[in-house]
C-alpha cells in the first residue's frame, strides 16, 4: 500500500483520537488518559498476535526498547497535559515542528538524509504552524513565538515535537530489528504496563476510574490501535521525515474537530495554516 495514503489514514486516526482525549479529560487527570490512549488499544494489539510470523529478535532492539520507554512516556503525559489546558487548535500545531527537527535527528540516528525538495516540503509543513498563529503577527513578527510563553499547552507540545522526533527514528529501528506488525502489537502493550505503576501513583491506588468510561475509552483504544498500524507500516516503506510530515496533517484535521466539537475561536487563520501545510505535503509528494 502507497505510504502517504497509510500517513493519511494515520493523519486521521490520530486527530480523532486527540479529540476523545479532550473530551475524556474533562472529567479526568492527564495521567488517566495517557494510559487509556495505550492500555485500551493493548487487547486490540494482541489479537494481531496469533496471526504475526514472531521474528528473530536480537540485543539491539531490546536496547533500543528500553530508551524508547521513558522518552515515549514522557512524551505522552506532556502531550495529555498540553491537550488538556489548551485548545486543540493552539497545542496541536506545534507537533508540525518534529519534521524540522527531525532534518538532524533522523541523520544522526538513522542516516537518513533529504534532498532539496524534500527539506523544502518539511520547512513548508513547520511553517503552516507558524501561520496558524498569523493573527498574533499583528504584534510583530515573532508574536506568535511570545504566545508560547502565555500559552503553557504549546510549550508543552513543543517538547512532545522534540521527543518524537527522537522516538519516531528509534521506532523505525526498533522495527529493522523484528517487523512492523510484530512492533505494532508489542510496543504499546508494553509500554501500557510501563506507564500502569505511574498511573497508581498519581491517582494514590484508586484505579476505578479506568473503567468509568467503557464505550469512549475503547474508542480511544481503537483510534490508537489504527492510527499505529498504519504509522509502521508507512515508515517501513519512506523515510521517516516524510511519513512525519504528511501524518501532521492530523493539525489540520484537529483544527476541524476543534471548531465543531468544542467550538473554538479563530478557525480561518487556523486554515490558512493548514493549507500551507498542505502545500508541504504536496511538495513531499510530487518531487
Amino acid at each position: 500500500m502507497n505510504w502517504f495514503f497509510l500517513s493519511l489514514l494515520c493523519a486521521f486516526f490520530a486527530a480523532s483520537a486527540d479529540a476523545l482525549c479532550k473530551k475524556s479529560l474533562a472529567g479526568s487527570n492527564e495521567y488517566l488518559i495517557a494510559w487509556v490512549r495505550v492500555g485500551f488499544a493493548t487487547p486490540f494489539l494482541l489479537l494481531l498476535l496469533p496471526f504475526i510470523e514472531i521474528p528473530r529478535l536480537d540485543r539491539h532492539f531490546f536496547v533500543v526498547i528500553l530508551i524508547l520507554l521513558p522518552l515515549e512516556a514522557v512524551a505522552l503525559i506532556l502531550y495529555m497535559k498540553a491537550i488538556k489546558i489548551s485548545p486543540l487548535s493552539i497545542t496541536l500545531p506545534f507537533l508540525a515542528l518534529s519534521p524540522i527537527f527531525m532534518i538532524f535527528t533522523s541523520n544522526l540516528i538513522l542516516g537518513e538524509r533529504l534532498d532539496g525538495f524534500g527539506i523544502m516540503g518539511v520547512v513548508f509543513t513547520a511553517l503552516g504552524a507558524y501561520l496558524l498563529h498569523v493573527r498574533t503577527t499583528k504584534q510583530g513578527i515573532w508574536a506568535p513565538f511570545k504566545a508560547i510563553g502565555r500559552e503553557r499547552g504549546s510549550l508543552y507540545m513543543i517538547i512532545v515535537a522534540f521527543l518524537y522526533s527522537i522516538t519516531s527514528n528509534l521506532g523505525k529501528m526498533a522495527i529493522q530489528h523484528s517487523s512492523p506488525l510484530f512492533f505494532t502489537a508489542t510496543y504499546l502493550p508494553i509500554l501500557a504496563v510501563s506507564l500502569f505503576p505511574v498511573l497508581v501513583w498519581k491517582n494514590h491506588g484508586k484505579i476505578k476510574q479506568i473503567f468509568s468510561h467503557g464505550t469512549l475509552f475503547s474508542l480511544i483504544g481503537l483510534a490508537i490501535v489504527f492510527a499505529t498500524i498504519t504509522h509502521f507500516l508507512a515508515v517501513n516503506i519512506a523515510e521517516v521525515p516524510y511519513v512525519i510530515s504528511v501524518k501532521r496533517m492530523s493539525l489540520l484535521f484537529g483544527i476541524i474537530y476543534g471548531a465543531v466539537w468544542f467550538k473554538e475561536t479563530n478557525i480561518m487563520e487556523r486554515l490558512i495554516g493548514g493549507g500551507v501545510m498542505i502545500v508541504g505535503v504536496i511538495i513531499l509528494t510530487l518531487f
